[in-house]
């Protein structure tokens, strides 16, 4: 009967030594045989009629390593089963002496493993201090988000070239590296821009239709239209390397924007379907939407305080070369010992991360229900299409849309990954000394854009 031992090995590093007996594979493998003999296909032989004494000279040696390598698994699988430790991927073969298989003198055979235990973090929310910043909706705030729908919303005459910041240019925007060079089945996407949006206006100003450029996202607007064209461009706006992209583009139109007068038929073109009848209920509405916008802004940040503080607060030991040997020889590429030394800070931190985040999520019971993963997803297909006229209201096309996305695993994984996340930080919110401090928008931003670089 087979067995395991267990012993440690190294911190958090056990090894399994697994014995099994002769009477644990052999007749599966006699039972194998059989098999074989009743479908092989071998010139000479009719099938069914193979001698099992030619089967066992051809394929008996493979066979027979296939059932004890089972009976093994077999073994380990009971064990972890059973005594359930709190492991890393899967048990790795050490690197001791494999021993010889010999179908002909069927024996006993001992085979080692190594497991990496996962450890059990201390996580001490009370140490951790982190600010809410508030930021309050100015006058100037107010009358730039006015002349952006103004703008927006306004009416276009076509002309020659870009003369002025008010101009704007309708591009087509293509991903490329950094010479221009397109990407291959790289997307094509189309945006209309303000000359003043641009960074450096020198590179919009005399560009006629027809004309090209290469732009880097992160160098080439401002912060607010950087991050509206990002999320255009179906982009990740909370991947700072999103903004390192290069794009090929072409200038299809220039044009003479005319603004938009204030009125009830130009709020109800910005707000449909909400009855704005007046100036002051415009800009009302105006104020509630910066104020969300920053709100979402301010909490965004602190939450990324918080996962900083958590890391940096929360000490514990991993078993650092059970997982670098996981590394090397666990995916389905073997890689370099250079290569794992490269990649292992980085996966060091996340995995602290995930056993932090994990330990809150199961130890305060948050959850997501499937009504709250649907919704999600709608939310992200109503994003998606932003602008999209419904026309009628009819939305059953986004039902559809969502049921599909619900049959994909991995669009589930990463969304219940995003909400209970989420969840999480909310919940942490309460347990933390958070503090908070008044701040102008002009100073959060700096902070945003330092921290991005930073992290």
């Amino acid at each position: 009967m087979a067995t395991i031992t267990r012993e440690n090995i190294g911190l958090l590093n056990d090894k399994l030594t697994v014995k099994v007996e002769k009477e644990d594979y052999l007749s599966s493998f006699e039972k194998t045989l059989k098999q074989y003999s009743k479908s092989a296909n071998i010139p000479g032989f009719r099938k069914g009629m193979v001698p099992a004494g030619v089967i066992k000279r051809m394929h008996g040696p493979a066979i027979f390593k296939d059932e004890v390598v089972k009976s093994v698994e077999k073994e380990l699988g009971r064990f972890i089963s059973e005594e359930k430790p709190d492991i890393f991927a899967q048990p790795l073969p050490l690197e001791t002496d494999v021993p010889s298989l010999d179908m002909n003198q069927p024996a006993g055979y001992t085979f080692q493993f190594e497991i990496g235990l996962k450890p059990n973090p201390s996580i001490d929310l009370g140490s951790i201090k982190a600010t809410r910043y508030e930021i309050n909706v100015t006058d100037e705030m107010i009358e730039a988000e006015v002349d952006r729908l103004r703008n927006r919303f306004g009416k276009v005459t076509d002309k020659e070239e870009a003369d002025t910041e008010e101009d704007i240019l309708t591009l087509t925007f293509v991903e490329s590296d950094a010479e221009g060079n397109p990407l291959e089945d790289a997307p094509s996407k189309t945006n209309s821009l303000l000359v003043k949006y641009f960074a450096d206006t020198t590179q919009a100003l005399g560009k006629r239709a027809g004309d090209k450029m290469v732009l880097q996202l992160g160098k080439a607007f401002e912060d607010k239209e950087r991050e509206w064209l990002v999320k255009d461009l179906n982009l990740n706006p909370d991947d700072p390397a999103e903004l390192e992209r290069f794009f090929a583009v072409t200038v299809d139109k220039v044009g003479l924007l005319q603004k938009r007068d204030l009125g009830e038929e130009f709020y109800n073109e910005v707000y449909p379907g909400q009855g704005i009848a007046t100036e002051a209920a415009f800009r009302e509405k105006i104020v509630s939407e910066i104020r969300l916008y920053w709100e979402r802004q301010t909490k965004d940040f602190l939450h990324h305080e918080l996962y900083h503080q958590l890391l940096d607060k929360t000490h514990f030991d991993l078993p650092e070369a059970f997982l670098k040997r996981w590394l090397q020889v666990g995916g389905e590429k073997p890689k370099t010992a250079d290569e794992v030394e490269e990649e292992f800070p980085t996966f060091r931190s996340q995995l602290r991360w995930t056993l932090i985040s994990d330990q809150l999520i199961r130890q305060n019971q948050l959850d997501v229900t499937p009504d709250e993963l649907r919704e999600y997803m709608r939310q992200q297909v109503l994003g998606y299409f932003g602008q999209m006229n419904l026309g009628d209201g009819n939305t059953e096309w986004i039902d559809s849309y969502v049921d599909r996305m619900t049959k994909d695993e991995q669009q589930v994984e990463s969304a219940y990954r995003r909400i209970v996340t989420e969840k999480m930080f909310n919940w942490a919110e309460d347990k933390v000394s958070v503090s908070p401090k008044a701040i102008s928008f002009e100073e959060f931003s700096e902070m945003q854009h330092a921290h991005s670089h930073e992290h």
